[in-house]
């Protein structure tokens, strides 16, 4: 039979190695444990990742460089999000965390409007900044 005692152990392990590597509470405590540096390095990272999406609204570079952007900036704000989550499980709730989740979803949201802007033929951003460039330059003059 396939289920032989042997086959079993070796199931047993595998098991028993996927728990420890996908071990939700270790994960959280080390979250809520460095959560300044978590925050000093996302909070940022989020929102340099975010404004290069809209810079590249802007500039018009290839969709590969604006997907890659906006895919690392929605990987930063959801880990964002599930770091607020686990200080949400141990029944943390207060401003800071409603203010990062609120940053997060702002990010996800200017992600997800960058992917959409983008495939416009004519994007409204970008005639304001090239209608306020010719202003402002034909008013030096």
């Amino acid at each position: 039979m396939w289920y032989d005692t042997y086959h079993i152990k070796i199931l047993c392990l595998i098991i028993h190695q996927v728990e420890l590597m996908f071990d939700i509470i270790s994960i959280t405590e080390f979250s809520r444990n460095n959560c300044l540096s978590i925050c000093a390095f996302l909070v940022p990272a989020n929102l340099l990742a975010t404004l290069l999406s809209l810079i590249f609204i802007v500039i018009k570079p290839s969709l590969i460089k604006l997907l890659t952007s906006v895919t690392i900036a929605t990987l930063f704000a959801i880990t964002l999000s599930l770091h607020v989550a686990s200080w949400w499980i141990v029944g943390v709730i207060q401003a800071p965390t409603f203010i990062l989740l609120a940053l997060a979803t702002l990010c996800i949201g200017l992600n997800v409007w960058a992917i959409a802007e983008y495939k416009q033929k004519e994007p409204w951003l970008s005639k304001i900044i090239e209608h306020t460039l010719k202003v402002r330059f034909s008013s030096a003059n």
